[in-house]
């Protein structure tokens, strides 16, 4: 199913396109929808659709424009353009920036689902282009880009000598003149461990990086991609950096079963550089221990020691994982565990005994990183009882590390962790004291915290387990609730209180979050 979103600034236009499709019953979702250039690109890198649909006039930024920008930082979504009969000149100029297509107004829903289709077509046909894994594999094995791969490979480990590399660089047609580089260095993983997922995966991203004129992207080895990031300010790298990663997250999990973990290296300036900012990266990936999903980590994400290098502690395995695992992990922790026990059934209490020993100082030291005590928190699992209790049998063993990991996760979730739990707890504030703005959106949120949009979106998402888009949309639905429960105002008149400008729109997600409209909520739950 391909994810659809829709930009246009006449309101009839978008209630049109979203109550007149039959989504539920089409290889399509409605993703959203946005009254001007501005606000969709927001919610668009949010949101990260599959197909665009977007109007070509519109206020604060035009369709084109929108266009052109989204095929930079997002450039699998494909593009369709709604162009009035006067601006058909206008619109043919869209295909040269990568549009998929272009309808005229005013059109039907035959023709609106006739480019759907089409779109909907070439995106099969690219993913099946994937599944030829033998042409993929001669691909990646050619002598010219096994070359490629050697002379960057050596530009990044710092064996070539930075005078000559950007001639050398230029003979694979490859411009390494910038101001400014990042290096993102992406590690993938297959849950299967199929060779053949990975050959896919390594496929797609090299043909995502082929048109991406800022990034100079290749593998060091079978499973771990370098991208080396170019901008001509140094603000505007890291934000790009984050852009290209999520990109590449996205084309990666396209293949089913494959995850992949980035980290970005600080900005560097000069080509001599360029190696410090491959070492901060890569051994951020490796401090990570993030096997088995796909997430996105920088360098600031890290403590440093006082001469700046980055501190690689030895910490529990288990600890590692219990930081970031989530709830469908914990069944798989446990049956390891009792893996570890082995055929030992007359031995079973000892060996259980220290095993769950493990378990309660690995939980300690996830709840000490998180402010708390565990003395406080789980004072029972301290005690000599419990553990007595728990070594009885296996299905008490298997019971009770159930319940200690599920509160454990539960105990996390509710503190928010990492050390970028202040601006998160900022974006909520001004999240929870700006929803009624129709304007609130991703990028003044960012602001508000002083980061860059794409930087912002993906600590937002990875740590509160939602998108922005999402959690704004979550507070006005309650806030709606509220209004619809305790007062007699009309469903309209509560769409515009919580920041919608639209009352079909906020009644489409009002249904969408709850299951019921405003209407049918407010007779099942008012008073």
């Amino acid at each position: 199913m391909y994810s659809v979103f829709i930009v246009d600034d006449e309101i009839i236009v978008r209630e049109g396109l979203r109550s007149k499709v039959d989504w539920e019953h089409s290889p399509f979702s409605f993703a959203g929808e946005a009254g001007d250039g501005e606000i969709a690109l927001s919610m668009i890198q949010d949101i990260k659709p599959d197909i665009l649909i977007t109007d070509i006039r519109m206020p604060f930024m035009d369709g084109l424009e929108l266009a052109r920008t989204v095929k930079k930082i997002q450039p699998w979504i494909r593009i369709i353009i709604l162009s009035g009969h006067d601006e058909f000149d206008y619109a043919k100029k869209a295909i040269g920036i990568g549009v998929e297509d272009y309808i005229l107004k005013p059109f039907t829903l035959e023709e609106l689902m006739a480019s759907l289709n089409k779109v909907a077509e070439s995106l099969d046909k690219q993913k099946q282009q994937f599944t030829d894994i033998s042409r993929l594999k001669s691909e990646l094995e050619s002598t010219f880009v096994l070359a490629r791969e050697k002379l960057l490979t050596d530009l990044v480990f710092g064996a070539l000598d930075s005078g000559a590399v950007i001639q050398r660089a230029a003979d694979f047609d490859i411009n390494l003149i910038s101001h400014y580089y990042t290096v993102s260095v992406g590690e993938i993983y297959s849950r299967d461990e199929s060779i053949d997922a990975i050959v896919a995966a390594k496929s797609r991203i090299m043909a995502f990086i082929k048109g991406v004129d800022d990034v100079i992207g290749f593998f060091v080895s079978p499973n771990v991609f370098v991208a080396i990031i170019k901008a001509q300010a140094e603000d505007s790298c890291e934000d790009r950096a984050f852009s290209v990663a999520e990109s590449v997250k996205h084309e990666v999990s396209q293949i089913e079963g494959t995850t992949i973990v980035s980290a970005i290296g600080p900005v560097v300036e000069h080509t001599a550089n360029i190696p410090k900012s491959f070492q901060d990266a890569f051994a951020v990936l490796k401090k990570s221990r993030f096997q088995g999903s796909n997430k996105i980590v920088s360098a600031n994400d890290v403590d440093r020691d006082r001469d700046g290098s980055i501190v690689l502690q030895e910490n529990d395995p288990l600890v590692d994982r219990l930081n970031y695992a989530d709830e469908s992990e914990i069944d798989q922790i446990i049956k390891e565990y009792i893996s570890l026990l082995g055929e030992n059934t007359g031995h079973f209490s000892i060996i259980a005994s220290y095993l769950l020993v493990d378990v309660i100082m690995a939980v300690s030291k996830v709840i000490e990183g998180l402010g708390g005590d565990v003395k406080e928190v789980m004072p029972e699992i301290l005690t000599h009882s419990f553990v007595d209790g728990a070594v009885r049998s296996e299905e008490l063993f298997i019971s009770e590390i159930k319940r200690v990991l599920t509160a454990l996760l539960a105990y996390r979730n509710e503190h928010v962790q990492g050390r970028y739990a202040d601006v998160i707890l900022r974006a909520k504030k001004y999240i929870d004291k700006n929803f009624a703005n129709p304007d609130i959106c991703l990028r003044s949120a960012a602001e508000e915290v002083n980061f860059s949009p794409n930087h912002f979106s993906t600590i937002f998402s990875q740590d509160c387990g939602m998108t922005f888009i999402e959690y704004l949309t979550s507070v006005r639905v309650e806030q709606a609730k509220k209004l619809l429960k305790g007062t007699d105002m009309k469903s309209a008149d509560i769409a515009y209180e919580v920041g919608f400008n639209d009352p079909h729109y906020f009644s489409f997600l009002f249904k969408k979050v709850t299951g019921l409209s405003p209407r049918e909520w407010r007779n099942a739950h008012g008073d």
